[in-house]
């Protein structure tokens, strides 16, 4: 058994599928069936059931999955170290970002941290708020950007948005001349909102809620685009944070304030609290929080 036995064994067990597996860890399905096959062999055990093309860890499996994570990361830990020790300033980092948050506030950070770190790689895992939170905390990913607040005894955390979600309208619709929308105001309306992976699409939930009321969710999308043009196809309206509504074209918009209450759109970079940062980690979460603008308390 060596070092690369258990980390193809993980991560199968993590995508409960040799498939995914091995696209994440960029070898053949074949080479990752026979690593596999090998640890049973040698240890004399099933360690994944299979079911067609999904798999999933059997006793003797979930036994090894937890001694297995120690031992992997132990392994990291030790190779970071002797790397750092001989100044490669070299290493990998899976970063997990919300599709609207990737495309409004990385691609300049990202370009200059790639210049000044080419031996830096950079994984971009675009999930919903939920799901980026949850990989952080399980070690899939190193780091993420969450809709605030964080649990602070998982996570550590830098904020760099604070800013309202809009209401958006099309045009002729009975709110839009409003100068202001109370959040009672729109009971009946045809909701188009995020996915639940979305932490956005659970506060707006809750908020109708608060104010008496349940939306009429008719449509949902993980693409805020989508969900402006359906907007403006006149299917519902989509609350949206004011940096999307800026892009919006104001002929084929209307975005109002909510109030009564505000919703807030406050983001954050969390990673593992307690947990050791190699060389990457440090250097990414130092240069990003330079390079985009504090925000440290909800107004």
């Amino acid at each position: 058994m060596d070092i690369r036995h258990l980390q193809y064994f993980l991560e199968v067990a993590r995508h409960n599928s040799f498939t995914k597996a091995a696209q994440a860890l960029y070898i053949t399905q074949p080479t990752i069936s026979k690593m596999v096959r090998n640890l049973e062999e040698e240890i004399g055990v099933e360690l994944f059931e299979r079911v067609g093309k999904r798999v999933s860890l059997t006793d003797a499996g979930w036994v090894l999955f937890s001694q297995a994570e120690v031992m992997v990361k132990s392994f990291e830990n030790m190779t970071v170290h002797i790397n750092e020790l001989m100044e490669l300033k070299r290493g990998r980092l899976r970063i997990g970002l919300p599709p609207m948050v990737g495309a409004s506030f990385f691609p300049h950070v990202i370009g200059r941290f790639c210049e000044q770190y080419p031996g830096i790689r950079l994984e971009l895992f675009e999930a919903g708020s939920n799901k980026v939170e949850a990989d952080v905390g399980s070690g899939m990913l190193d780091c993420g950007v969450i809709l605030l607040p964080a649990k602070e005894d998982i996570f550590d955390h830098y904020s760099f948005v604070n800013e309202n979600i809009m209401l958006v309208v099309y045009p002729s619709h009975a709110l839009a001349d409003r100068v202001e929308v109370p959040f009672s105001d729109l009971e009946g309306e045809r909701f188009l909102l995020f996915h639940e992976d979305f932490a956005l699409h659970n506060r707006i939930v809750d908020e109708c809620v608060r104010a008496g009321f349940h939306p009429h969710v008719v449509y949902k999308s993980s693409q805020w685009d989508f969900l402006s043009e359906m907007v403006a196809a006149h299917i519902g309206i989509t609350l949206l944070p004011e940096t999307i509504c800026s892009e919006l074209d104001e002929e084929r918009f209307r975005i109002i304030p909510l109030v009564s209450p505000t919703l807030k759109w406050h983001l954050g970079m969390i990673w593992r609290k307690n947990a050791y940062q190699t060389f990457a980690m440090r250097e990414w979460i130092r240069f990003s929080q330079e390079s985009l603008p504090a925000c440290n308390s909800f107004k």
